[in-house]
């Protein structure tokens, strides 16, 4: 159900301070990257690569007031955030690729 489980519980997703614990044993320090700043990170690549601002949104998980609300744009626009999310994993390998060579 979710990319990065709780490791409690499948039920719930992963909490920011285990994602903020991780980030630190990288070696990351607490003003170079948070687990909120993937997500703006992603959210301005995608942006610079020409993808409409709510398909960004909703794929994202932005936008839903209530879990009502974000099961009723669960679905929307899924051709176009398949392609966008492979566009994605596409840079990131590209990005790892080069790190390696």
């Amino acid at each position: 159900k979710y990319l990065f489980p709780s490791l409690r519980t499948l039920a719930r997703p992963m909490s920011n301070n285990t994602i903020l614990a991780a980030l630190r044993r990288m070696g990351y320090a607490k003003d170079e990257m948070t687990g909120h700043g993937f997500r703006i990170m992603a959210e301005r690549l995608l942006a610079e690569q020409d993808w409409p601002a709510h398909i960004i949104e909703l794929q994202l998980g932005r936008g839903a007031k209530s879990n009502r609300e974000a099961t009723k744009y669960h679905a929307q626009y899924l051709p176009q955030r398949f392609k966008m999310m492979q566009t994605w994993a596409n840079y990131l390998d590209s990005l790892k690729n080069e790190a390696i060579a």
